[in-house]
């Protein structure tokens, strides 16, 4: 696959891996701030790694989704979040936001739900889509147009490398996990089969229905089994099936990047205590207008976030005959300053920003 118009971060995903791998982090008054440090470390590095690409956020929304209403059972046995993660959530949704990501939260389906939905308007405008997430359950989105990424791997997922990976193909996914069952998700699956056997079933009769009609000649107690959990097995596959007609809030189109909201940047890293980037934040040309002596013209930076922007900043230098550049750095001694940014101006007019920190 080319390059990815767009990727689609899996927020929630991102969040409980955040939280389960980075230390407990807590600012001075007492907020814990390691998920919210993680998730934005990820994005940052997304955004450093594929620059021309359009990045969406997908969060799970509160509350029940449709899932519950087929089988009220569905994620019963999964314990309530941590108080201290839940404590993150509304401040990494405005650090996001601030940063100008697009950020989609729809109630009454999961995130996966989203992703799904948007996979296929994304690959109905012909464009090419990279999912971040470590989920298996978007694994069956995975085509010649949908690769998935894998961040802590830093691996991404083919067709090949799903079919590797699992045993099965991408359009075999849901019947594979339909098998198996999800005991985080209190899925229930067929008992006693595991991944081989369900990658075996599969190789052998292709799909789900045709393992069903054969179920009378399966031997064993894999035969057995499926025999007695016909209903469990249906009910399985149906609440693994991911819902691609989500009633979005905006059309695809309308999901484009912001320029960042340095001023709330500014303040949210203050409150969460991420120096590092509160520092390059701060060295960086303002991005609030400056007045000019005469008080009619006023200089205000604008940071370009992706190659497109860069370019059409490139087109317009080339007709000029001057262009300001001022170098950014983390400190004034020079042999120990690091290169954060540089700003670059053409007119009183006219000045922006390329943010040069990786972290």
């Amino acid at each position: 696959m080319k390059k990815p118009d767009y990727i689609v971060v899996d927020g929630s995903s991102y969040l409980y891996r955040a939280y389960h791998a980075l230390p407990d982090l807590v600012t001075s008054s007492g907020q814990a701030t390691g998920a919210i440090k993680g998730v934005v470390s990820m994005l940052k590095v997304l955004q450093r790694n594929y620059p021309a690409s359009n990045i969406l956020v997908i969060f799970d929304a509160r509350g029940k989704t449709f899932r519950s209403d087929i089988y009220p059972e569905y994620k019963q046995n999964r314990p309530a979040m941590p108080g201290d993660l839940a404590s993150q959530i509304s401040l990494l949704h405005k650090v996001i936001v601030a940063m100008g990501l697009p950020l989609i939260s729809i109630s009454g389906v999961e995130a996966d739900d989203v992703i799904a939905t948007l996979a296929m308007d994304i690959q109905a405008d012909n464009k090419c889509l990279l999912i971040a997430s470590s989920d298996k359950d978007l694994t069956q989105l995975v085509n010649a147009r949908v690769h998935m990424l894998n961040a802590t791997k830093a691996e991404v997922l083919d067709t090949s490398a799903i079919e590797a990976k699992f045993g099965v193909k991408p359009e075999q996914i849901r019947a594979y996990l339909a098998l198996l069952g999800d005991s985080s998700d209190n899925i229930p699956g067929i008992p006693k089969v595991g991944a081989k056997t369900a990658a075996k079933l599969l190789n052998e009769y292709a799909t789900l229905d045709n393992i069903v009609a054969h179920a009378d000649v399966i031997k064993g107690k894999v035969g057995e089994n499926i025999r007695n959990n016909l209903e469990q097995l249906a009910l399985s596959y149906e609440l693994i099936k991911l819902k691609t007609d989500v009633e979005l809030d905006k059309n695809l189109a309308d999901y484009q990047p912001e320029v960042s909201d340095t001023t709330a940047l500014v303040d949210l890293f203050t409150r969460l205590e991420f120096r590092p980037w509160l520092k390059a934040l701060e060295q960086a040309p303002s991005d609030t207008a400056v007045p000019e002596a005469n008080n009619k013209n006023k200089l205000k930076y604008r940071q370009l976030t992706s190659d497109a922007q860069f370019a059409q900043f490139i087109a317009q230098v080339k007709h000029q005959q001057a262009v300001s550049i001022e170098i950014v750095t983390d400190s004034d001694k020079y042999m120990q300053a690091k290169l954060i940014g540089i700003a670059l101006a053409i007119d009183e007019n006219t000045a922006v920003y390329l943010n040069l920190v990786n972290s």
